[in-house]
């Protein structure tokens, strides 16, 4: 009677494999030529796996070999485990390739007008195994997310972020002055920012982006401008709803004018300007190959959407 091993060496699938074709070939020549080996290695392969189950797998002599029970029933069980193997280490590739995984994304509300919807559909359709979950939150929110694992891909407005982040520009824009199609100035054609001085001013919450909100705030500073009173919002969808109804007027990226919201006019700004950036960020380690395949859907996004623009002038900006 065979004994188990005693040294703790478990199975490999080498062995197994060996097993199998063996068991179906019942002739070690055979079975030694379909796996590409000498018949030696074979042999002694077999006898290591029977040692180390401590049980006799097949019986031979020098005119056949036989399956033993114990082998019949190590066959079926050695086919499954060698299949979920060759299965797992496909998963295992495709992870690595981005073909197979899950990505949580963050965004902040703006996305939707910078090719958000868009990339998510095209990664859908491509790599449907792929999971996406989507999460909005404001830029701050984000920050704090993806450092901390929560997130693995954030959509933010430009700011500076912890050493831990690495970051892509996604886009760069100007700034244009939204208002309601009734105010007094929105007939112009362009916008001196020194026209806006005493007007109520919708301004991006510090809360919600602190580089943002003091962005705005020094273009405004640096014309010059004091506004009579500032409205914050958390959201630039609600920025410009409100100066739809005349709530008041708000300097916005040029994104926002995609909205296309009934009684609303966008004025490009006359003159040089900082502009308006978004931007992709992740954490350094661990990298997420899925990461890289999501940011390339959004960057055909966003060129397909200039690309339309560009070649329709007149339906950009909207009336």
């Amino acid at each position: 009677m065979l004994q188990p091993h005693d040294d703790d060496h478990p199975m490999e699938l080498r062995q197994l494999r060996y097993f199998t074709i063996l068991a179906q070939e019942l002739h070690f020549g055979r079975a030694a030529q379909r796996l590409a080996i000498s018949q030696p290695p074979l042999s002694v392969a077999i006898k290591q796996l029977e040692e180390e189950l401590g049980a006799q797998l097949f019986e031979r002599n020098s005119k056949e070999v036989r399956i033993t029970p114990a082998g019949e029933h190590l066959l079926p069980r050695a086919l499954q485990l060698l299949e979920q193997s060759q299965q797992l280490a496909g998963e295992v590739q495709g992870v690595a390739k981005g073909q197979f995984g899950h990505l949580r994304i963050g965004f902040v509300a703006s996305s939707i007008y910078r090719g958000l919807p868009q990339a998510l559909l095209e990664m859908q359709a491509k790599l449907p195994q792929v999971q996406l979950e989507i999460s909005e939150l404001n830029t701050s929110e984000q920050v704090t997310a993806v450092s901390a694992g929560r997130l693995d891909l954030g959509l933010i407005h430009g700011q500076p972020l912890p050493s831990n982040l690495s970051s892509r520009e996604l886009q760069r824009e100007p700034f244009v002055c939204c208002m309601s199609n009734q105010h007094r100035l929105a007939k112009q054609s362009t916008l001196e920012l020194g026209q806006l001085e005493g007007e109520t001013l919708l301004l991006f919450s510090r809360q919600a982006s602190p580089a943002y909100h003091e962005q705005i705030l020094g273009l405004l500073r640096n014309a010059k401008v004091e506004p009579q009173h500032v409205h914050e919002v958390r959201h630039w969808l609600t920025v410009v709803a409100l100066a739809s109804k005349g709530i008041g007027v708000a300097l916005v990226p040029a994104a926002m004018q995609r909205t296309k919201l009934p009684g609303t006019v966008f004025l490009p700004l006359a003159g040089k300007h900082p502009a308006s950036t978004t931007l992709a960020i992740w954490r350094k380690a661990p990298a997420n190959p899925v990461k890289r395949l999501f940011l390339q859907c959004l960057g055909n996004a966003l060129r397909t959407m200039e690309e339309a623009e560009s070649k329709s002038p007149a339906a950009w900006p909207p009336p």
